[in-house]
């Protein structure tokens, strides 16, 4: 049993060969973003009000038209198949089972058909915006028929960050160093859960339109690179606003005045993000901005928030300071690549427990009473 996710970490770095342990567990240049997004939790300290009555809690929270068990969703995460085979579809299918949402990938291994049919519960699209803007209608047009409930434009990513760790691993773009083919021939037990028989996996919502030599693997990764649109701008959101009639959200957002400017070209909400502390060494934590920017959205405007949440604790502290739900990542990866979807059903309910009991032991009933008293200090404070 996995009692948190330095254990599931020890176990997904065993599992998996270096190079796709590095993908999953780095981030850009020197790693400073990814660390901070772990500390800065340790600001804020917990100021429980006691003597009430919290017996009986409620997780629950409403997001557009997806009706969620509790205020956490599967955050949208590319290539999981070099994980293990079927990674999209565990995640998917473990985030029904606990009412919880699933945000698929536009860089997923699964097609957003396959997702459809592998879960009945609330799904989402992530939207990476392509130079050949047919195939981004395309993939609005397919994401509706699949019943996803709403779409998550990330316009973070236009310039991938400088991944060292990730390059490292290789001899030249795209081609595993002998060291690195060595250490999968060490994992017998990846080879098998991942690429035999169904070799390396492709990008499943992207096939149809890559060319014949591009379909599989690293190619189609570089292939992909080279097709982001570099002009996204505030106009494009407005593009996708016209063209997706559902509710939209707008992920990768670290300044207050772009969660203003989002709200005026029309989203229904942002994610903010620092994409994982994997794009800009040396950003914010959006933890940083999350007050500020509740406080300029106003109260009915969505916000929800990702990078570096690996506790229920940590959730909790977000949604104090005005967060409505937390996507979470790396935790579910490292579930899934060292156990499977019963690992990612097993940490789903431990996180959702820790959220609960946290809850509780600040004498809450609910997930709006939690901003309704100050239960938190900053540690700059006397209190702290």
């Amino acid at each position: 049993m996995m009692h948190n996710w330095q254990e599931l970490r020890r176990q997904a770095q065993r599992a998996l060969p270096a190079f796709a342990f590095s993908y999953v567990d780095g981030g850009a240049d020197d790693e400073k973003t990814l660390a901070h997004n772990l500390a800065v939790f340790d600001r804020w300290q917990f100021a429980p009000s006691v003597l009430k009555d919290a017996s009986r809690r409620d997780l629950r929270c409403r997001l557009g038209t997806s009706q969620l068990n509790a205020p956490l969703l599967v955050a949208p995460t590319g290539y999981n198949g070099m994980l293990r085979h079927q990674a999209d579809l565990m995640l998917a299918r473990a985030a029904a089972k606990h009412g919880i949402g699933h945000i698929q990938s536009t860089v997923s291994t699964a097609s957003i058909e396959d997702v459809a049919a592998a879960s009945s519960g609330p799904r989402w699209f992530q939207l990476y915006v392509l130079k050949d803007r047919d195939v981004t209608r395309d993939l609005l047009q397919r994401a509706l028929r699949a019943g996803c409930e709403a779409l998550v434009l990330s316009v973070d990513a236009v310039h991938f960050g400088n991944r060292e760790r990730d390059k490292a691993h290789y001899r030249r773009p795209m081609k595993l160093s002998y060291t690195s083919l060595f250490d999968i021939a060490c994992h017998p037990g990846w080879l098998c859960r991942t690429l035999i028989p169904h070799g390396m996996p492709g990008f499943g919502n992207l096939t149809r339109y890559l060319p014949p030599e591009y379909q599989k693997g690293m190619g189609a990764a570089a292939y992909f690179a080279s097709q982001m649109d570099r002009t996204l701008s505030w106009e494009t959101l407005a593009w996708i606003r016209d063209l997706w009639p559902g509710t939209l959200y707008v992920k990768g957002i670290t300044h207050v005045e772009d969660v203003i400017a989002a709200k005026q070209t029309g989203a229904d909400g942002v994610v903010l993000s620092n994409h994982g502390g994997r794009q800009l060494d040396g950003c914010i934590s959006p933890m940083l901005i999350l007050e500020a920017a509740r406080h300029a959205a106003g109260p009915d405007f969505t916000l929800m928030i990702d990078s570096g949440f690996r506790r229920g604790t940590d959730v909790v502290k977000a949604l104090a300071l005005g967060a409505d739900a937390v996507l979470l990542g790396r935790p579910l990866l490292y579930a899934v690549a060292c156990g499977g979807e019963p690992r990612v059903d097993s940490t789903l309910h431990t996180l959702i427990e820790e959220i609960d009991r946290t809850v509780a032991q600040l004498g809450c009933r609910s997930l709006q009473e939690l901003r309704q008293v100050s239960l938190l200090c900053h540690r700059s404070d006397p209190a702290g």
